[in-house]
């Protein structure tokens, strides 16, 4: 029978010291053979550690609680995640976002990239669905600072551990696990295969071990998307002229300034967006332990994450082109939307997108860990990674009907519009090829590091401990463009703006359950990808470099650490606890263009950072913990160029700050932990955290003139160039975004955990049953200052601009209120577990449009599985994730609660086999 060996005790000397994360499973073992005896085991990781620490154990080789690592990550208290395409991608840990969480590798930090929507991630933050979890033993989440640990993070620091030879047994272990999965949405059967073989001698002293992970599958994303909510004037409102130009008519009509204050939904639309994903992960691991001082490692990870995402849009552009559009039989709520409306002299376009991305991660690590006599320690580590987030194709073939009539829109259900387009829209002679894009990006994130520390075990009840690090982290990123407007690019026919749409050249799109009401346009044309770059030729068109998406950034700390660590008596109570302070240096050089001009801008600063953790155990059973620590966290990447970049269909200048603080921080931690029954824990914990300084998002309004940047920087044929080109516009409004160093901000929240095996209180069938159930509450107050709404101006006779107003809203990515509940049954042979995690809606960003604020609504998600072990080698699985078919809920502007985009995944079930030597 193949098993998992559990070393608790090396577990908790691990955790205690800090400086062995990936010796979190190691010597004395225990066997674990199923979910409540893991559940044990991360207890065991939990009581032992000296600062705050949560874990997750594999409930065997090769078997994870979970098919991603978010997803089981969702499950400690304190942590919730954001999804992507239906699956876990990043976690949010006591409402502080993914970019203030640090992710160590067998114990070496890493940054693992991949894309999300239409961009790649450009920042420090970790992508969980990189990795198959799989390939992994264990995950351990430390809460609280202590010298040991790497700085970065505000959040948490997360240890992923693979699997090591040497926990294991003796001779060959092989396990196999074979699965189907099927989505309700696309009604395919997509295959999931992952393996493992390790070999340990008979001396238990050289083991090597290999392990690899496959999935190849597809996720269907259906709703609608409005790409915010803006304001505008249109050129008629009920008959009566509005515009005269680019301005209003003299003493235009109160319906005109009505109409024109009122929030409209920029690109209303339905679609689908397609997710065709593969997945392949390895890694391997040789373990050398010549003698009871000695042992070496290395370690060996690989990952390769393939998407295809293809789009399918039936949509009105509203956006840039209200001033041709004539508006009646409106409709405006209490909340200044133009909730519903006819229009005729529509733009109507559709839009066929095609991404191909891939990122591959390459990670090699060594490790020595040596014994100096009874006393002495030294532990040694080296490594180096590399992350890919390549995207060769990103292509967009837009089909225009610029002068559509009948058509309308009704957003009375902010969740599900109807959207009413006319006969044409199924028609492709009504349609004339306008415009087509590629734009390939490239991101690289290289990192390496080096490490050491010396411990002294003074006595049995104090240990001293001093190391030094250096890190090196290099990010580079470029973007290309093949876009023109057809115009621009062939000869057009006097009065067309494209070539003529033919049969051959589209294709009949049909919508399917996209949550729209009845009544609503469910089939339309859209490009066909093959034949329309063809057409074009796109794919031979010189790939143009974007001045503002080259940067690169190198950023080298170095820097070293001590720390005490002791264990006492005080009024006849045994306390334990640690205390030291970490140094690091970082030294960055950012470079990006700078009005034509690629500009490199090096900076410097240092910090200190102390910290305290102190456990007080009033009885055996009880442990009330303390902790206090300064932290930071490095800015964001994207962020600190020195350069910009234009976005011209949307009229926004985007730039970075290469002086951007750190966010720096003071936390403090308090909990009581109650473990009153063999696997039981009842537990609160409290926490705050001062955050002194705090980079922010800024936004401010003005014309192109004001920026000073060339218009040479603009694309022929886009809103952008044709507004201040060639004059159509040339006051027209920008947004101005960047970042810059806020006024600082506070967090505290508390933390209820629950785990309760019915084996602490009953007998017989009862006790295989078991509940876990936490509950974290958080509140968080910054200052904001945020544009606000436009509004008439009958002096300048245009929408003008109002004065910033101030906010006072939690941090950007904190949900006030997260919870999930799981309840099992295990008895060895049969197990059947259901979970089921809640998160608040929360802010992601200040503004956009002239909307105060956007974000996400509430989510709800229901997993549940089940495993009927036939013998000691053959498992079977059912399991299924997503049961109520949760919605994604985007909202735009906080008081209006504007829909950006609502969104389905189905829900997804997966059976299969595992088979263990």
């Amino acid at each position: 029978m193949a098993t998992s060996a559990i070393a608790l005790p090396q577990v908790a000397q691990a955790q205690e010291s800090t400086t062995d994360p990936t010796a979190t499973l190691d010597a004395e073992a225990i066997i674990v053979t199923g979910y409540r005896q893991s559940l044990d085991a991360a207890i065991s990781v939990k009581r032992d550690s000296i600062g705050a620490v949560d874990a997750i154990v594999a409930e065997d080789i090769a078997k994870f609680p979970d098919q991603n690592l978010a997803e089981s990550l969702q499950r400690i208290p304190g942590i919730s995640i954001q999804r992507d395409a239906g699956e876990g991608r990043a976690i949010t840990v006591r409402g502080l976002g993914a970019q203030f969480t640090r992710v160590r590798l067998n114990g070496m930090e890493t940054i693992a990239t991949s894309t999300d929507g239409a961009s790649a991630n450009r920042d420090r933050a970790f992508d969980f669905n990189v990795f198959a979890s799989e390939l992994f033993s264990s995950i351990v989440v430390h809460k609280t600072a202590e010298a040991a640990l790497d700085e970065g993070s505000l959040g948490a620091v997360v240890d992923l551990n693979t699997g090591a030879p040497l926990r294991g047994k003796t001779g060959i272990t092989a396990v196999a696990s074979a699965q189907g999965r099927y989505n309700d949405l696309t009604k395919d059967v997509d295959p999931r295969l992952a393996g493992l073989v390790a070999w340990v001698n008979e001396d238990h002293t050289f083991g090597v071990s290999a392990s690899v992970a496959w999935s190849d599958y597809t996720t269907k994303e259906l709703g609608n998307n409005s790409v915010r909510w803006a304001q505008a004037p249109f050129s008629s409102v009920n008959g009566e002229t509005c515009m005269s130009g680019s301005n209003f008519v003299t003493t235009p009509s109160a319906a005109c300034i009505e109409v024109a204050e009122a929030f409209h939904p920029r690109i209303p639309r339905y679609g689908l967006v397609n997710h065709d994903r593969e997945r392949l992960g390895a890694t391997g691991s040789i373990q050398w332990e010549p003698t009871e001082d000695t042992k070496l490692s290395v370690d060996g990870l690989y990952s390769r994450f393939k998407e295809n995402r293809d789009e399918y849009w039936g949509e009105v552009l509203l956006r840039s082109n209200e001033r041709t559009i004539d508006v009646s039989n409106y409709v405006i709520d209490g909340d200044n939307n133009l909730i519903s409306a006819d229009l005729d002299n529509v733009y109507v376009r559709t839009e066929r997108y095609h991404r191909e991305s891939e990122t591959e991660f390459y990670q090699i690590s060594a490790k020595l860990e040596q014994r100096l006599g009874e006393t002495l320690k030294v532990n040694l580590l080296a490594g180096t990674s590399k992350s890919q987030a390549d995207i060769p194709v990103e292509t967009t073939l837009a089909y225009d009907n610029r002068d559509a009539t009948g058509y309308s829109y009704d957003y009375t259900d902010m969740k599900s519009p109807l959207l009413t387009f006319g006969d044409e829209i199924t028609d492709p002679t009504a349609f004339q090829f306008a415009e087509f894009r590629d734009r390939p990006s490239y991101l690289t994130n290289k990192f390496k590091t080096v490490s050491g520390d010396l411990d002294w075990e003074v006595s049995d009840d104090f240990t001293m401990m001093v190391g030094g690090f250096y890190r090196q982290f290099d990010f580079a990123t470029e973007g290309y463009r093949r876009d023109a407007n057809y115009c621009s690019a062939f000869t057009c026919a006097p009065g067309t703006y494209g070539a003529p749409v033919t049969a051959e050249l589209s294709d009949i799109f049909e919508l399917g359950d996209a949550g729209q009401p009845s009544g609503n346009t469910n089939a339309w044309i859209v490009p066909n990808l093959g034949s329309g770059t063809d057409f074009v030729d796109l794919y031979s068109r010189e790939a143009v470099l974007q001045q503002g998406e080259q940067r690169d950034v190198t950023e080298k700390t170095m820097g070293g650490w001590f720390m005490a660590q002791f264990e006492t008596e005080i009024f006849g109570m045994r306390m334990n606890g640690n205390a030291g302070v970490r140094y690091a240096k970082t030294k960055q050089s950012s470079s990006g263009f700078t009005d034509g001009t690629y500009v490199t801008v090096k900076r410097d600063y240092d910090d200190f950072l102390p910290s305290f953790n102190v456990n007080f155990f009033p009885t055996d059973n009880v442990i009330v913990r303390g902790a206090i620590a300064k932290v930071i966290t490095r800015p964001t990447l994207g962020s600190l160029t020195p350069g910009g970049s234009v976005d011209q269909f949307n009229f926004r200048v985007s730039s970075g700050n290469p002086f951007i603080d750190p966010y720096r921080a003071t936390t403090y931690d308090a909990a009581v932990e109650w473990y009153f029954a063999p696997g039981a824990l009842a537990s609160v914990a409290v926490f705050a955290k001062d955050i002194v300084s705090f980079p922010i998002s800024t936004s401010l309004q003005g014309t192109w003139a004001d920026s000073g940047l060339p218009t040479s920087l603009l694309t022929e044929g886009t809103p952008a160039y044709n507004a201040i080109v060639l004059g159509q516009d040339p006051n027209r409004e920008f947004e101005f975004r960047t970042t810059g160093n806020g006024p600082g901000a506070n967090l505290k929240g508390i933390e209820l955990s629950l785990q309760l095996p019915f084996s602490a209180f009953t007998d017989g069938f009862a006790r295989n049953f078991g509940v876990l159930a936490n509950l974290t509450l958080v509140k968080s107050d910054v200052d904001y200052t945020v544009a606000g709404a436009l509004a008439y101006d009958p002096v300048t006779n245009r929408l003008t601009a109002q004065a910033a107003g101030d906010y006072v809203q939690p941090l950007l990515g904190l949900a006030k209120r997260s919870w999930n509940g799981t309840a099992y049954y295990d008895d060895g042979k049969f197990s059947v577990r259901g979970s089921i995690a809640y998160r608040s809606g929360y802010n992601d960003s200040t503004s956009g449009n002239n909307n105060v604020f956007e974000g996400y609504g509430s989510s709800l998600n229901v997993d549940a599985s089940l495993r009927y072990k036939f013998t000691d080698y053959l498992e079977l699985s059912l399991e299924g994730t997503n049961l109520t078919d949760n919605y994604r809920y985007r909202f735009t502007d906080l008081a209006a609660n504007r829909n950006y985009e609502n969104n389905h995944y189905g829900r997804t079930f997966l059976f299969g086999a595992r088979f263990s030597y």
